[in-house]
C-alpha cells in the first residue's frame, strides 16, 4: 500500500490520464480541437501532442526523446492517417460504382 507522496503521485496521474483520454475521446466524438482545447483550457499544442503520442502507442512506436525525430514521427503518422483516409475513399468509391454497375448494367 502506498502513502504520502507515493499515492499522491500514483493519484496525479490517473487524474492526468483520464483528463488526457477524456479530452481526446471529445475529439473523437467530432468536437472541434479549438473547442476542445477552449473547454478544457489546454493548448492546441498540448492537444496535438497527445494525439501523436496515442497513435504512437497503437502503431507501436516509441516517441523520440529529442523535438527534431517527435516532429518526424508526428509528419510520418499524419502522412498514415491522410493515407488511410484515401484508402477508404477508394474503398467506397469502387463499392458504390460496382453496385451501380450491378443495378444499370449496358
Amino acid at each position: 500500500m502506498l502513502t504520502g507522496k507515493e499515492s499522491g503521485c500514483r493519484l496525479d496521474r490517473n487524474i492526468v490520464a483520464r483528463f488526457k483520454a477524456g479530452a481526446l475521446a471529445l475529439v473523437r466524438q467530432g468536437m472541434a480541437r479549438r473547442q476542445v482545447c477552449r473547454d478544457l483550457e489546454i493548448a492546441k499544442s498540448t492537444l496535438s501532442l497527445w494525439e501523436s503520442q496515442v497513435d504512437a502507442d497503437v502503431r507501436g512506436f516509441t516517441m523520440p526523446s529529442d523535438v527534431g525525430g517527435q516532429r518526424e514521427v508526428k509528419a510520418a503518422l499524419k502522412r498514415i492517417r491522410e493515407l488511410e483516409q484515401e484508402n477508404e475513399i477508394l474503398r467506397r468509391a469502387a463499392e458504390y460504382l460496382s453496385q451501380a454497375n450491378l443495378r444499370n448494367p449496358k
